[in-house]
């Protein structure tokens, strides 16, 4: 087992990290920023290094000085979280060349997968289909004739990254050309790789993903899937587990089809193999991989009773996994909403500013993760994600009713949040009865929006 574990990231994931080897007897490096210096990771973890100023280009993205903070620090191994540096092929081949263990895939596997556009050409080499689309754009030309190929709405994507950065639905060539110029500049804020490719965008669709974990012996289970159709602008709101939409025998084809493409490219470690599922014709496309721990890995957590980060560390030591596909359980259902520092009544603009006042639920069946404590201030240099809601009941609608009353219980002042908009969305009878998809809020916004509280 490690000794020491630094972790390159920030806010709630870097606590979630801390807590995981907290429990395995591992001693913790924190990094931050300057203006990150009096948060909660900062002081929970045993030791910590300022990395730079507030920009995250030169902080949380500066692998220098991170790097740094591992070697004085002695740690032997760097978890990166998710976003930043977490699908970094760059930072990982760094990490190996210091011998220090970067918690995650192998660098051929991430080159195969982090990859976006390189692991849909994998997955279609494997027999496995995928949404039509191009290889890296070099430049407009090339997007408007696929265009030309399949038709608009067309979506862009960060050939690096997720959590909806860099990202575009087009429904003109005039938005295609102006939605890429966006797209690569987010792409290279966010994780400093402005690649990006098109596919067609399918509009009537559930995002279904598996999260798997394989260990370093050619061990792959899948511990069933999350739907994430409510969406904002590609942005995920509330993720679920299971899905509503997913059959016993899709959820058996679309696991398997998740574990090959594991087992196939040398995977190792945890990871999402994500879906789209056409409501139309009933049919799956694989969209993407995901080679780090995802932001909605609670509600599968929750459901399984499986601790994700510490199997990622166990892992990432060389362990072998303790379970087989046959010992996974799905017990009840889980449901995450994400409050972001944004305001649902002026079009989801950022919101900054000191908390004055916090408070967060608890009773049965309810979970919180969060880094934010009564005076902490939201930076604007950084993701908007404050804390993470997870319920779990016996059944979806045991799970959707201690949701809204954990939403009810919550209590954030000094700034804006997105409380009253989730609230609003649970109470859509839309929501309560399944009937969502991929663009369920935007075609439903004004009428969320008109909800009473």
């Amino acid at each position: 087992m490690f000794k020491k574990v630094l972790i390159a990231n920030r806010g709630e994931i870097a606590l979630r990290v801390i807590r995981a080897c907290r429990e395995l007897g591992i001693a913790t490096v924190a990094i931050y920023s300057d203006v990150d210096r009096d948060s909660l990771h900062v002081s929970m973890a045993d030791e910590a290094y300022c990395v730079g100023p507030a920009q995250v280009i030169n902080s949380y993205l500066n692998m220098h000085n991170i790097m740094s903070a591992a070697i004085i620090s002695r740690a032997d191994a760097i978890h990166p979280g998710y976003g930043l540096l977490a699908e970094n092929i760059s930072f990982a081949e760094i990490c190996e060349g210091h011998s220090i263990k970067f918690i995650g895939p192998p660098v051929h596997s991430m080159a195969l997968m982090g990859d976006k556009s390189r692991a849909r050409e994998t997955m279609d080499g494997l027999g496995i289909p995928i949404v039509p689309g191009t290889r890296d754009i070099q430049n407009p030309k090339e997007a408007l004739d696929f265009a030309k190929s399949v038709g608009f709405p067309l979506i862009i994507k960060a050939t690096s990254g997720g959590g909806g950065k860099g990202m575009r639905v087009a429904h003109s060539e005039e938005e295609l050309q102006k939605y890429i110029a966006t797209a690569r500049a987010e792409a290279k804020s966010s994780f400093g790789d402005d690649r990006i490719y098109v596919e067609k965008y399918i509009q009537r669709s559930r995002h279904i993903e598996f999260q798997i974990l394989a260990d370093e012996h050619g061990s792959v289970v899948h511990l069933g899937e999350r739907d994430c159709s409510v969406q904002r602008r590609n942005q995920k709101l509330i993720e679920e587990s299971p899905s509503g939409a997913v059959s016993k025998k899709l959820r058996k084809d679309m696991g398997d089809a998740a574990v090959k493409g594991a087992q196939k490219t040398g995977y190792t470690g945890v990871g999402t193999v994500e879906f789209l599922l056409d409501l139309e014709s009933g049919f799956f496309y694989f969209i993407e991989m995901n080679t780090r721990i995802q932001v909605e890995h609670p509600v599968t957590e929750m459901v399984t009773d499986i601790d994700l980060v510490k199997e990622q560390i166990r892992m990432a030591c060389g362990e072998r996994l303790k379970m087989t596909q046959g010992d996974i359980c799905i017990s009840g259902h889980s449901i995450e909403c994400r409050i972001n520092a944004e305001d649902p009544e002026k079009s989801f603009a950022p919101s900054t500013g000191t908390i004055s006042t916090l408070h967060f639920p608890g009773g049965p069946g309810v979970r919180v993760d969060s880094h934010i404590r009564h005076g902490s201030v939201v930076q604007p240099y950084y993701d908007s994600l404050l804390a993470k809601l997870i319920t779990r009941g016996k059944d979806r609608n045991e799970a959707i009713a201690r949701m809204y009353r954990a939403l009810d219980e919550t209590v954030i002042t000094g700034i804006k949040t997105t409380l009253p908009f989730h609230k609003k969305i649970l109470k859509s009878p839309s929501f309560r009865e399944g009937e969502i998809h991929t663009a369920f809020v935007e075609s439903c916004l004004d009428s969320i929006l008109s909800l009473v509280k």
